[in-house]
């Protein structure tokens, strides 16, 4: 998130690109055009380091998804002191076999379909099918602190102050990830008139305007109703948020991804949707969404031994003919 500052066979690394991204592939040819992909968020927690688990679980949680194509988010693991750490993610694609772009900022995407180029802060990538078919998949890692529902609820974090209504939770919210989301919809803004669908995935560290609503505040599953400023810039600029296309009421269907590592009474933490994937692009269409977690009390696809701080959600997405 947040807080907690992330099969079988040879692998051949491919080159830098453009000097943009680097590729892994294990020799397969580009995958077929799919009628329909599965597309994953998921934050690794320190590179899946962090809750002391093999690489082999967190591979396992992209394997049962049965994702496609993944945002990632603290991709960085823990190596020995004063050694730069070892980046998780180019060893889970290289694993799978999969194709790896280096966001930077221990952030990545990686992909069964082959990745063609990254926009040009490497905000985003193209991904492109076998019969030239493409998509673009943009992936986040926003600002965690501060993090305005610990404000809200006077919840010690960072020294940040606390915070007393919905005006001020959105003004922090703004100067705290604003910039971010201005900078990666600027490059979804350059390449929207080419008519590709476009996936956007990420640790929003925030919750949805979706959800804090009054009727979630009236069954006090909110403190108070807040129009979180960085999900409705995403959904005004054209994109549909997958897990409200299928469970549009948030007091039925929470879909909570922070956190499985505490308990909902835990009086020092809050739990929310904070991780997401949205969806735009004519003649695509959400047919299911799951998250993927620890238990089967909080998550539709279920690993024992789940690596990670934050649950993951993917999308299976249908896509207009070519």
């Amino acid at each position: 998130m947040m807080k907690k500052s992330l099969i079988h066979g040879s692998a051949v690394l491919a080159g830098a690109i453009a000097g943009l991204f680097v590729m892994v592939n294990a020799g397969a040819t580009v995958a077929a055009e799919p009628a329909a992909i599965r597309v994953m968020t998921y934050n690794l927690w320190h590179g899946g380091d962090a809750g002391k688990q093999p690489l082999e679980r967190t591979i396992a949680v992209i394997e049962k998804a049965g994702a496609d194509i993944v945002g990632l988010q603290e991709t960085h693991g823990f190596g020995p002191a004063g050694q730069p750490r070892p980046d998780r993610a180019k060893e889970i694609a290289a694993r799978l076999g999969w194709h790896y772009l280096d966001q930077g900022e221990r952030t990545g995407i990686v992909s069964r379909f082959k990745i063609v180029e990254s926009t040009p802060r490497k905000w985003g990538a193209k991904l492109e099918f076998a019969r030239g078919q493409h998509v673009y998949l943009f992936n986040a890692h926003l600002m965690y602190t501060p993090y305005q529902p610990y404000q809200l609820l006077s919840i010690p974090y960072n020294n940040a102050p606390f915070l007393k209504t919905a005006e001020e939770a959105v003004q922090s919210a703004k100067k705290t990830r604003g910039g971010q989301v201005e900078r990666m919809l600027a490059e979804i803004q350059a390449i929207r008139n080419e008519g590709t669908p476009i996936f956007v995935t990420g640790d929003f560290n925030e919750p949805s305007h979706l959800d804090w609503t009054v009727a979630a505040a009236d069954k006090k599953l909110c403190p108070l109703p807040v129009e979180w400023p960085t999900t409705k810039a995403v959904v005004d600029a054209g994109f549909e948020d997958a897990y409200r296309s299928v469970y549009p009421d948030p007091v039925k269907h929470p879909g909570l991804t922070w956190t499985p590592i505490t308990k909902p009474t835990d009086p020092k933490d809050r739990h929310d949707r904070i991780d997401f994937v949205f969806v735009r692009g004519l003649g695509c269409r959400v047919k299911s969404v799951q998250v993927v977690g620890e238990s089967e009390q909080n998550a539709d696809i279920v690993l024992e031994s789940y690596p990670s701080d934050h649950r993951a959600v993917v999308a299976e997405v249908e896509l207009p003919p070519q």
